[in-house]
């Protein structure tokens, strides 16, 4: 059985009287234990994707299982908690409270999951992104790379099975970018499931899979036999730029 299978899948949004189809008839299918990315060019519907999948955004037709449950008709209140027990997201912008702690940012999903020992899984979800000891910090002390490994540990605070990624490295340097994407990498070989949006194919060679997405519908969808290894090449990027020094 798919994690995610989307059959027949439809959004229209209306921009005042004008209907805008962002889906239109979409399939696609994911495995538990897969890494996804997601291509194509803006309005290609790859955002609007990630909503529905993320139970953000209820589709206007069509079915969407996730591990077999039928989501598609659940109204917000039963997706809001489907969300918390399941799904993480992270977004090219971070989105962090800039007057809360990287610690309490951690902690937000929490609010409403009722979590009982949720201040020491914030700490260990910090430490499992590299941040264990700025917990206190707030975002603006904060590097980029340092702000989205924030967002990830906040990602990670309900133990979700499928984590959402929306352009995690585009407001990243190359080295910051190949740090989150090596992080990415490790949760996905401890078994999470990951979709990743992004418009360079350098980033999605990361990922086992890419489906690329036009007009709505998914026009391509392959095996990557040999993703980069994000380590690796940052571990590359490191020595080069000592041997330049």
């Amino acid at each position: 059985m798919s994690l995610v299978a989307l059959r027949n899948l439809t959004k229209t949004y209306h921009a005042g009287t004008v209907p805008v189809e962002a889906l239109r008839g979409l399939d696609f299918d994911m495995e538990e234990g897969e890494f996804v990315a997601v291509m194509g060019r803006s309005g290609s519907g790859k955002t609007t994707l990630l909503n529905i999948v993320g139970c953000v955004e209820k589709p206007t037709s069509g079915r969407y299982l996730l591990a077999g449950e039928e989501v598609a008709q659940l109204n917000d209140d039963q997706r809001s908690v489907l969300r918390l027990r399941r799904i993480g997201f992270v977004f090219q912008s971070y989105n962090l409270l800039p007057g809360m702690s990287a610690i309490d940012n951690v902690l937000l999903p929490t609010v409403y999951s009722g979590i009982p020992d949720a201040p020491q899984r914030a700490q260990e979800a910090l430490a499992r992104v590299g941040l264990d000891g700025r917990g206190h910090h707030l975002p603006s002390q904060l590097s980029g790379g340092e702000q989205q490994r924030v967002a990830i540990a906040r990602a990670l605070i309900n133990s979700p099975s499928i984590i959402l990624a929306d352009e995690p490295t585009g407001n990243l340097d190359t080295r910051r970018g190949q740090e989150v994407l090596t992080l990415f990498q490790d949760l996905h070989r401890e078994g999470i499931t990951i979709v990743l949006v992004t418009h360079e194919q350098q980033v999605a060679q990361h990922a086992q899979r890419i489906v690329r997405l036009m007009d709505g519908r998914v026009v391509t969808d392959r095996r990557v036999d040999q993703p980069l290894d994000a380590a690796a090449v940052l571990a590359q990027m490191v020595a080069e730029s000592e041997d330049a020094i």
